[in-house]
């Protein structure tokens, strides 16, 4: 994998030199393209591309693609690029230089009714219209394809029931926007982008606002959207274990740089773990997950078999203990025995004494009150020694 653009970006960006290894110099890994000038399948790919404002250039010679049929996600730090790059593409903002090709043809040849018939795109900004019901916003896509006037023509009305009943608002179609939730709200809009039936759909942090379960709701949307009806998707996130349990591919801003690749070759790389691990967090390579980091001081023995163990290993990593799966209580200074599988029990035992738990809320309450009794001695370096 080859790092495929350079950022120049105040002072910073110049100096930056991110580390290579062999499987680094090709410009994509995991996808079917390794560099060639091109690729029939590609329906969206930037060459050489330049993103920035006036002359300050945020992001150079951009080397990406996005297929047909697939969902790749832009992940990178605030402050990287990650919108400026997806206003860039949609045409609502000036390149600076590069090209931008779509299905093998440069953007130029496109006038801008055309263009609107190709790709359309979801932006943060919210819409706050009063009395504009859910089915009018998403007769708003049908805008490209109607006369002078604006007709809407039978097709036009199919288009759009048939794009609200693939995101599952039809129900809510002649309600206004005031009265929906952000999630029905995002949904209308994807609903819109639908009914403007354009082959390419880019989405800036479509899940910025939304709560987990809607989050992953959504990216499993856009994942079915382009497996059904072959659209390629490209959306911007900070949600990290999101992106990487979904997404096709992987655009990475990183150090002046974009990366692209499977989730999985990028991790087997290390690239997740370098481009965002810090002091407080780093990127589980056997569990494929962000984390936080912990530094783990004081061990504890812990016993048992069944769920009730691993969320109790959970919260014990979460105060800061180093965790020792046993089958037996293993030398440690204190163990936690799980009895029994759902309801469970807990026996958490320290310096010959056995103490009993319901929860394990109560297990941690028990641990925190034993090393509070034990603080005021220096000698103590641990809270049942």
């Amino acid at each position: 994998m080859e790092p495929v653009s350079d950022i120049n970006r105040r002072h910073t960006c110049a100096d930056h030199t991110a580390p290579t290894n062999d499987r680094m110099r090709e410009r994509t890994i995991g996808t079917k393209d390794s560099g060639r000038a091109g690729n029939s399948e590609d329906r969206l790919r930037l060459s050489g591309l330049s993103v920035g404002y006036r002359k300050h250039a945020l992001l150079n010679d951009i080397r990406s693609s996005v297929a047909a049929g697939e969902l790749v996600a832009l992940i990178g730090r605030n402050g990287t690029g990650k919108s400026t790059l997806m206003r860039t593409i949609a045409r609502l903002q000036p390149k600076l230089s590069g090209e931008m090709l779509l299905s093998g043809q440069t953007v130029e040849k496109f006038p801008k009714n055309q263009w609107a018939e190709k790709m359309s795109i979801v932006t943060t900004e919210a819409v706050h219209v009063s009395h504009l019901t859910v089915r009018r916003l998403v007769a708003f896509g049908r805008f490209p394809h109607t006369n002078w006037i604006g007709t809407l023509t039978g097709d036009d009305m199919a288009k759009i029931e048939e794009a609200m009943q693939l995101v599952g608002i039809t129900g809510l179609a002649e309600k206004n926007l005031h009265e929906i939730s952000d999630s029905e709200r995002q949904r209308a809009m994807i609903a819109r982008t639908l009914a403007q039936d354009t082959d390419i759909i880019l989405l800036d942090e479509p899940t910025a606002f939304l709560d987990m379960p809607n989050k992953y709701e959504l990216v499993r949307l856009l994942h079915r959207l382009t497996r059904e009806k072959g659209k390629s998707i490209l959306f911007s996130t900070h949600d990290l274990n999101i992106a990487v349990q979904e997404a096709d591919k992987l655009w990475m801003i990183d150090r002046c740089r974009i990366y692209e690749g499977a989730p999985e070759d990028l991790a087997l790389d290390g690239q997740l773990n370098r481009i965002f691990e810090n002091r407080q967090f780093h990127f589980d390579d056997a569990s494929g997950e962000f984390s936080v980091r912990r530094d783990a001081t004081v061990s504890v023995s812990l016993t048992g078999e069944g769920l009730p163990v691993v969320w109790t290993q959970k919260a014990l990593e979460r105060m800061g203990f180093l965790v020792k799966s046993c089958h037996t209580p293993c030398d440690a200074p204190f163990s936690v025995t799980v009895v029994g599988n759902r309801p469970a029990e807990w026996q958490l035992s320290c310096n010959g004494a056995v103490v009993r738990c319901k929860s394990i809320l109560e297990l941690c309450r028990n641990i925190v009150a034993t090393g509070n009794g034990q603080r005021n001695d220096p000698d103590k370096s641990s809270p049942c020694r």
